[in-house]
């Protein structure tokens, strides 16, 4: 029984590995899947291969073998030789959903995302991010100068706010307050949140020109466009005075410690007493546990290769807060898909 027992445990190691060293074929299996629309052409039916190449303009017996590929990974079902039906989590790659993480996949899976990742041996070595090495440029000035990948990026960053922004408005009492400025908003989905749930509030969407381009769109759905404000600027200088809350989403982790506490003192300079910074970034473990949000080490290293910007747990974050000024008064999980935490914070 024990022999028994190691080999499955040998086995059980091996295709582990194995289905490891596969990543890089997942990776791209989901891109085809997504830029042919499989999931938009499947829908809520059950489709044959055949009729979703002919939707897709795709070869039938090349389309069966993508089906199937994506039914090994969970995301389709076949029910008959050659008849798909999409799985809840399909569901979430068809682009008519208000749910849908198609531009989230499509931005993870773009070549020019990935490109950096073939350094990352020389980013470990060095501790540099090498996105820069790759393009000649950071990836903010990279992608500013391409409408489209930014336009790919902001729809990425909405998707990804689509969680928090459902739990943020009742993780924390926003009713003592009157104004909140979203430092590094985007598109505005995460404060969009916060102003619908709490009618009192006023509040400023804060980012880059670039950042912002979205935002106007997304007040006017949400007939928000007398209570919020547009501020584009460079949070590395200033942000708008006049709030009582700073909320920073998804944006200490993109930068190294210096750049992330000259971020967090801007903050500070404008906060008035009785104020508060709210941080929303994954907060690691002091010690891994593989039972939980392994994704959040996968992006650890994404910072890493992006902008040399890294994930951080409690302990860092109360040191690159303490370089601010600030104080850390709780955190709590948001998130728990993604290691989100709710940082609150306030003058020192």
């Amino acid at each position: 029984m024990a022999n028994e027992d190691t080999r499955e445990a040998e086995q059980a190691a091996r295709g582990h590995v194995a289905q490891l060293a596969f990543g890089n074929m997942v990776v791209q299996t989901l891109r085809a899947a997504t830029r042919l629309k499989v999931f938009d052409l499947i829908g809520d039916e059950e489709r044959t291969a055949a009729e979703v190449a002919g939707a897709a303009g795709a070869q039938p017996q090349a389309m069966n073998r993508l089906l199937r590929a994506l039914a090994g990974l969970g995301l389709l079902t076949e029910r008959a030789p050659g008849s798909f039906a999409a799985t809840p989590a399909g569901t979430l790659l068809d682009t008519g959903r208000p749910d849908s993480m198609t531009a989230l996949v499509s931005m993870l899976t773009d070549p020019e995302i990935l490109r950096p990742w073939e350094l990352l041996e020389q980013g470990i070595r060095t501790g540099a991010g090498t996105f820069e090495t790759v393009f000649g440029k950071d990836f903010f000035s990279y992608i500013k100068e391409r409408p489209e990948l930014s336009a790919q990026f902001n729809a990425a960053m909405s998707q990804g706010s689509a969680a928090t922004a459902a739990a943020l408005p009742h993780a924390f009492d926003f009713g003592r307050f009157t104004k909140v400025t979203d430092v590094g908003g985007g598109d505005g989905t995460l404060l969009t949140a916060v102003l619908r749930a709490h009618p009192a509030l006023s509040g400023v969407v804060y980012d880059s020109e670039e950042g912002l381009a979205q935002a106007p769109e997304k007040l006017r759905e949400h007939d928000l466009t007398s209570r919020c404000t547009l501020v584009a600027g460079d949070f590395f200088k200033s942000v708008p005075k006049g709030s009582d809350v700073y909320l920073i989403k998804s944006v200490l982790h993109d930068w190294s410690d210096d750049l992330a506490a000259t971020i967090l003192s801007n903050c500070r300079e404008v906060l008035p007493p009785d104020g508060r910074v709210l941080i929303v970034d994954p907060v690691l473990p002091e010690v891994v546990d593989p039972r939980t949000a392994g994704l959040t080490y996968l992006s650890d290293l994404h910072m890493l290769v992006g902008a040399g910007g890294r994930e951080r747990t409690r302990k860092d974050f109360e040191e690159l807060c303490g370089r601010a000024g600030l104080t850390i008064l709780s955190v709590r999980p948001i998130d728990e898909a993604y290691g989100f935490g709710l940082i609150e914070a306030k003058a020192a």
